[in-house]
């Protein structure tokens, strides 16, 4: 069994043991990745540049555990609703690739709409 499977597993037994997929509809979880997202970006909120590179050191273990919650919903929602999240990356990259030439978009942050 991959990694990926046993902590979906694992995901699943937690939330199941608690009796919580009733409150585990798609939308609410959609709400719970923005908002935890929004706990992460909090960290961030008012540093600079280098400020938020030394928060990476200082608060390590805190933006781990934000970026471990909305990995949870996420890996969650994919499972909720059937879908095969790396083979969604992977279509979702090969898209990107086709939006972002390298000849075009290398060093550039302009949207593909504007390369």
């Amino acid at each position: 069994m991959s990694d990926l499977k046993a902590t979906i597993e694992r995901i699943r037994a937690f939330r199941d043991a608690r009796d919580w997929m009733q409150f585990h509809n798609p939308k609410n979880l959609a709400c719970s990745i923005v908002i935890e997202a929004g706990e992460l970006l909090e960290l961030f909120q008012w540093k600079t540049a280098e400020e938020s590179e030394t928060l990476v050191q200082t608060r390590r273990d805190a933006i781990s555990q934000e970026l471990a919650d909305v990995a949870v919903y996420v890996l969650e929602l994919a499972d909720n609703l059937g879908i095969d999240l790396l083979d969604a990356i992977d279509r979702k990259m090969a898209l990107n690739e086709a939006k972002y030439p390298v000849e075009k978009a290398r060093g550039s942050a302009a949207k593909y709409t504007e390369l």
